[in-house]
């Protein structure tokens, strides 16, 4: 990058330097909430905004700026920046870094701060930033404050190459969040003019994008465990594992048990109803042997399986250092498996085909005959009173997993909240080869509007199938309102295409089916867990510049699912508790 006139503010000129070098490694999303300390970044990224060289997300709260730059990296594989000034600014952001740490998902966290001087001394905003995430960043780096020396430049290149590579796991299979805290001198900024062609290095970016894939790297380094034929095996595939568990199931012919939000819930060998045949002691009973990729955490069953006396595990992650490892009873860990040749080979036999038929004609017919239970019975004399009646009906909570299930094509995205609705899906819905996401990690409710928004605004980049899609957050009402700040965009900013659909009933209904319903007081788990609300949702949306719509009925539903959809709106489902 060619150097750059100084502008008079130290600040400045690293920002720049900084900000720069990250694009050229290919960083193309910035998402800041404003603040003193942090100017130089914010302008300098005004600035790279102007010149087309990023997409800026300016927010006011620091903790839906951080899911934010979550679902931008979860839909386009490349870490974001998130800018933000000092103090409890910094604190805020420690839910979104908690969960890219478990997921997995790179995030590079540029927090402004008092120099050395102003720390330690009660000084205004002041607090120990470095190390205030713990564990759960790859690289944290307390930088101090820029001087104005020539050598800075050089600097500011070596740190956001560092930053990269540890936040994208390009050597250590790991990625996550880093944290760069940048201490600042007044003057805190200074004007900046920039062009492209002082930026901008397309060379660089081409060469640096292997980088910003983990799993190329694993491929590439880690050798392939091969899975033998004879044990009686499943493959589970949770949160994350992608189309590769789809791809070793087929192979090694084996009944796939797919989550919902698992990324390979498709093909031939599909379980959908996994978790009633686990229970079956002529299915589940006889399972021998479970191939894990990804994150399991919608079930009971699956971690009770791994538990079982007799069964080997066999878990397969292409990065990350924290495997899943149910009741400490794993003993094979792999960054990447296939079945060997005579796994193949029996996967022909009539006792492979056998084995795999009988898992997934199963499941087909658990969910059919489900499917019959709700259908609606139609006349070829034209509409009956019990077809209007069901049409009329209200919505019930399989009614609209459904429906959204089926109004999902592949160039659409969609969203769980952690609440009981991806609960609900993962029990129902066939397979269908969509994106699904739900935040798993740590399969909290924090920053679910604000990560679908970014997976809304990043899907709909460039001239893709996927840049006309749409994507849908399915949540509960208190998953919406615990993150209502996100509802509100910046003026001027892309509108993501984004339909949040919520199921209303009232409060946190999942804790009615847990065993403290059945053990304590019904005034007290409606008081501290089921948390009663009367939101206006209606009120809401139109507060933020949303626009809203309410299905009572299942036409209603269908109607609002299959209309056309321009901009971000809110769709209120009403559920009885």
């Amino acid at each position: 990058m060619p150097d750059i006139t100084p502008s008079g503010s130290p600040a400045t000129d690293f920002s720049v330097s900084l900000l720069g070098e990250f694009v050229r490694l290919g960083v193309r999303d910035v998402v800041l909430s404003p603040g003193a300390r942090s100017q130089a970044l914010a302008l300098a990224s005004a600035e790279l905004e102007r010149i087309g060289l990023i997409r800026l997300h300016v927010r006011l709260d620091e903790r839906g700026a951080g899911f934010l730059a979550l679902g931008l990296a979860v839909e386009s594989g490349r870490p974001a920046l998130v800018v933000c000034t000092s103090g409890t600014a910094v604190a805020n952001l420690h839910p979104a870094v908690l969960e890219a740490h478990h997921s997995g998902v790179p995030m590079i966290l540029l927090t402004a701060d008092r120099p050395s001087e102003l720390r330690g001394i009660r000084s205004n905003q002041t607090t120990l930033q470095p190390g205030l995430f713990g564990v759960a960043t790859r690289l944290c780096v307390d930088v101090p404050a820029p001087e104005g020396a020539a050598a800075e430049h050089a600097d500011a290149i070596t740190l956001a190459r560092r930053a990269t590579d540890a936040a994208t796991g390009a050597t250590s299979l790991d990625p996550g969040p880093v944290q760069l805290n940048l201490a600042f001198r007044e003057p805190l900024s200074a004007p900046v003019a920039l062009t492209a062609d002082a930026i901008s290095g397309p060379a660089v970016v081409a060469e640096s994008a292997a980088l910003l894939d983990a799993s190329v790297v694993s491929a590439a380094t880690e050798p392939v465990f091969l899975v033998t034929g004879g044990p009686r095996t499943v493959v589970i595939a949770g949160a994350g594992a992608g189309a590769e568990a789809e791809e070793f199931a087929r192979a090694g012919g084996w009944p796939l048990l797919a989550e919902v939000c698992s990324g390979a819930r498709f093909g031939p060998n599909l379980v959908s109803a996994y978790r009633e045949l686990l229970l079956a002691s002529d299915l589940g009973g006889r399972v021998e042997r479970v191939v894990v990729f990804g994150h399991p955490t919608l079930s009971r069953e699956v971690p009770a399986m791994i538990l079982r006396e007799g069964v080997e595990t066999i878990v397969v992650a292409p990065s990350g250092i924290e495997w899943f490892n149910p009741g400490h009873r794993v003993r094979v860990f792999a960054r990447a498996a296939a079945p060997d040749a005579a796994a193949i080979e029996a996967a022909g036999t009539s006792e492979g085909r056998e084995w795999l038929g009988r898992w997934v004609m199963s499941s087909r017919h658990l969910l059919a005959a489900g499917a019959a239970r709700e259908s609606i019975p139609m006349s070829d004399r034209g509409i009956t009173r019990e077809e209007l009646a069901a049409m009329r009906a209200p919505v019930t909570r399989p009614m609209l997993v459904d429906a959204v299930w089926r109004a999902s094509w592949p160039h659409d995205r969609l969203v769980f909240g952690a609440s009981r609705l991806v609960r609900v899906a993962d029990r129902r819905v066939p397979g269908k080869k969509i994106s699904v996401h739900s935040n798993r990690g740590l399969a909290g409710i924090d920053g679910t509007i604000a990560t679908s928004v970014g997976i809304a605004l990043a899907s709909q980049t460039g001239p893709t199938p996927q840049s006309t899609g749409l994507t849908r957050l399915v949540v509960g009402d208190l998953t919406l309102l615990h993150d209502v700040g996100s509802l509100l965009l910046t003026p001027g900013e892309a509108l993501p295409r984004l339909q949040i659909i919520v199921g209303n009933d009232g409060g946190g209904t999942i804790f009615d089916g847990l065993e403290v319903a059945a053990s304590a007081r019904a005034d007290a788990v409606n008081r501290v867990l089921f948390t009663p609300q009367q939101a206006d949702l209606a009120h809401l949306a139109a507060a933020y510049g949303w626009s809203y719509g309410l299905a009572a009925t299942r036409s209603d539903l269908e109607r609002s699912l299959t209309a056309p959809h321009a901009g971000p709106s809110i769709l209120e489902v009403p559920l009885v508790r």
